[in-house]
């Protein structure tokens, strides 16, 4: 929510926090997830299907993607190797 009100998805021209900033709450973002991805997965696999653990490491996933494209996108000059 922070980096989008910060304006992290629009132009660089309209953020109201620096770069740096939107750089690590985005880092945070990704590791807080993946981690809560990983121990789901964990408590899958010791304690079998379960709806609500599959939802939880499904969503926590997609979020680390969603931050590590993100984070991506806010470095300077784009993803590292993309022309």
């Amino acid at each position: 929510m922070v980096l989008i009100s910060a304006g992290a998805v629009g132009p660089a021209a309209g953020r109201s926090l620096p770069l740096l900033t939107l750089l690590m709450v985005a880092e945070f973002g990704f590791f807080l997830n993946a981690i809560g991805a990983g121990l789901a997965i964990r408590q899958l696999i010791q304690q079998g299907l379960n709806p609500g653990v599959i939802l939880s490491a499904s969503g926590c996933a997609a979020l680390a993607a969603g931050f590590a494209w993100l984070g991506l996108q806010l470095w300077p000059g784009g993803p590292p190797g993309v022309a």
